[in-house]
């Protein structure tokens, strides 16, 4: 067994956390980033502004959005789905990796939904 696990993580992650942990700071400059943008929306609704302009905003939250959820998807895959491949090698038991890689797919249906 991977020496590196924590006891209560989940299966494949390591003890340095989840896949976005190197990141989390970017990732929380970015969050903070969209709720602003999220305040200010509210902002333009509350003083009538067009609504062209509150609809452009919106989709410039979205694709920040689907950048962050993108950013997460791909640490997921190179950490957390690797980790439970490197267990399962050492316990030759690949339901972990079975596992994550459904995680993954069911993110992104979710995220395509």
């Amino acid at each position: 067994m991977d020496t590196d696990l924590q006891p209560d993580a989940p299966a494949g992650t390591t003890g340095h956390g989840y896949g976005y942990s190197e990141d989390k700071e970017a990732y929380l400059r970015r969050l903070r980033r969209i709720e602003g943008q999220v305040r200010g929306i509210a902002r333009m609704v509350e003083e009538d502004k067009y609504c062209i302009d509150i609809l452009t905003q919106v989709a410039a939250i979205n694709k920040a959005l689907h950048a962050v959820s993108l950013g997460l998807v791909r640490d997921h895959m190179s950490h957390c789905v690797v980790g439970a491949a490197e267990q399962a090698q050492a316990t030759g038991d690949r339901t972990v990796v079975q596992e994550k890689v459904q995680e993954a797919a069911d993110a992104i249906g979710r995220l395509l939904r």
